[in-house]
């Protein structure tokens, strides 16, 4: 069994979205009622949440930008200007809870207290870039954590794989000029960002590095792991990235009212292993996964808990 940690902070479900919005704060009582109820919450070892600063903020995001998300969520509005993101009163201390308990599970990764960890956050953040949030999404929790991780660790070279089934756009848009992070996606195409053709490569330093799989609706197994095994893996060997993340989004599950992939629990299992054996062979086994979609509440907590016991290799 490998030591996994687990980050949130019950903080995170004071962003309030309004009656009936599929990014609901249930979402975080829905994961973490199913890891206690499966007795998973007693071999995970807790990581303590903390608030991202600016500073780290602005590692992946633009100053006038987090000047933009502070004021308008002061001023009381009900929807952020850049896009289709709900906020209140809360949601801005929500967002920077959602980056920190992500930079808070890096440093436990990078110290070996634990060889991976799971952050259970909200809101999410793969459709947030550099100078835009949109798709429910404020700041870019993974793109944050990835900086984080090369600027105080070191890691040249950083991994992200995004098994969401919409596109991580805010997160291809950080890096797709950035020369150290390869980012990897699976999405359902057409379907919201509209982003994420497969002729999006990379440019200049990062030319090569952004590797999208759009899959029609209706892929499931056969076609995702198809893509994993044969783009994501052989990119990951030329790469040999120093830590791997996860854009783990569980809207790529059957039945998910937002998405029409047809991943099983047992799936989301079996990518995670195939993570974990790439993370071993280049990395030290250092991932961390990050909580992104997932809007069936029944469904995203099942899929969880398969993710987390393949995390901790409980099997």
């Amino acid at each position: 069994m490998l030591k996994t940690g687990l980050v949130t902070d019950p903080a995170m479900r004071l962003h309030h979205t309004g009656a009936g919005h599929p990014e609901q704060p249930a979402r975080l009582s829905a994961v973490m009622d199913r890891l206690e109820l499966l007795g998973l919450r007693d071999v995970l070892i807790d990581i303590s949440p903390r608030k991202a600063t600016e500073d780290e903020i602005a590692l992946a995001h633009e100053r006038s930008y987090i000047s933009l998300v502070t004021a308008e969520v002061r001023q009381h509005r009900a929807e952020l200007s850049t896009g289709d993101t709900i906020i209140s009163e809360h949601s801005l201390d929500a967002a920077l809870l959602g980056a920190g308990c992500a930079l808070a599970a890096i440093d436990q990764v990078f110290s070996g207290a634990v060889n991976n960890a799971f952050c259970v956050v909200r809101p999410p953040g793969h459709h947030a870039s550099a100078a835009r949030g949109m798709g429910f999404c404020l700041f870019n929790n993974i793109a944050v954590a990835a900086r984080y991780a090369r600027t105080k660790f070191g890691a040249e070279r950083v991994a992200i794989a995004d098994w969401d089934v919409h596109h991580g756009n805010g997160t291809q848009d950080i890096f797709y000029e950035d020369g150290g992070v390869l980012f990897f996606s699976t999405h359902q195409s057409p379907w919201y960002p509209w982003t994420g053709a497969a002729t999006e490569t990379g440019e200049g330093r990062g030319a090569g590095l952004t590797v999208n799989r759009p899959l029609r609706a209706g892929a499931g197994r056969a076609e995702i792991m198809d893509a994993f095994r044969h783009a994501l893996l052989p990119k990951l060997a030329d790469f040999r990235p120093d830590l791997l993340l996860i854009s783990a989004g569980f809207d790529s599950r059957m039945n998910d009212p937002l998405g029409q992939f047809a991943l099983s629990d047992s799936d989301f299992g079996d990518l995670t292993l195939l993570l974990l054996e790439a993370a071993d062979r280049y990395c030290g086994g250092r991932v961390v996964s990050t909580l992104e979609g997932g809007y069936s509440l029944s469904g995203l907590a099942s899929a969880s808990a398969a993710h987390v016991r393949a995390l901790a290799q409980i099997l």
